[in-house]
């Protein structure tokens, strides 16, 4: 059931975090002062607003969100309710996908605790957002064909536009990355973009990929 008033969810970061984690919540009040609240002695540092969605229907959209993350893997850190290890813009690609199918959406960016009103600005989120799905067919990588997995040399087959085969089972470059990464290689985010840790023809995906995008 919708509320009366719109409220928010949102996306946080905090540079006390690694990289890609972000907390997603909601609240019917606006979240510059939700995220004051939340800047406690349990955080070394402030949190910073990363985008927020104005809805009536925030809390419906806020189990939406994080239902649609819980998809991906098993991201919650700690089985906390409202903590993630994903990177900040594969939630806001979560929040556009769903703003698709709810009619009073309002998406707001922010930059420095500000919302950002250049239309110019969001549209490089945007394109940033759209740029992280990968798809095989972006290289010219037919399924069935083998790619190299550059940390250690692994052959693996494709499986289908994003998915791989290795020893009978189906991955997605990401968790297969954190899987098989060498822990002298690991980041400390444990979060990886797949597509950058392999290579098709002695070409690195991603190098692939920005060419085509560039021609």
């Amino acid at each position: 059931m919708s509320n009366k008033e719109p409220g928010y969810v949102y996306i946080l970061t905090n540079p006390s975090f690694r990289e890609d984690w972000v907390k997603i919540g909601k609240s019917s009040r606006p979240v510059d002062v939700r995220s004051k609240e939340l800047d406690n002695t349990a955080v070394p540092l402030p949190f910073e607003i990363f985008a927020t969605m104005k809805t009536l229907k925030y809390n419906e959209v806020e189990k939406l969100v994080h239902k649609n993350i819980d998809r991906l893997s098993d991201l919650r850190i700690r089985q906390s309710r409202e903590f993630f290890n994903v990177p900040p813009m594969v939630a806001l690609d979560i929040f556009y996908d769903i703003a698709k199918i709810i009619d009073d959406v309002e998406i707001v960016l922010y930059k420095d605790n500000k919302p950002i009103i250049n239309e110019e600005s969001k549209e490089t989120h945007r394109r940033e957002v759209k740029r992280s799905r990968f798809k095989f067919s972006m290289c010219g990588i037919k399924i069935g064909e083998n790619i190299t997995f550059n940390p250690t040399g692994l052959v693996v087959k494709v499986a289908s536009e994003d998915s791989i085969e290795y020893e009978g089972r189906i991955y997605k470059l990401s968790p297969f990355v954190g899987t098989f990464m060498p822990d002298e290689q690991r980041n400390t985010s444990g979060a990886y973009q797949g597509a950058r840790y392999f290579s098709y023809n002695g070409r690195v995906l991603d190098e692939i990929r920005r060419e085509k995008e560039e021609i």
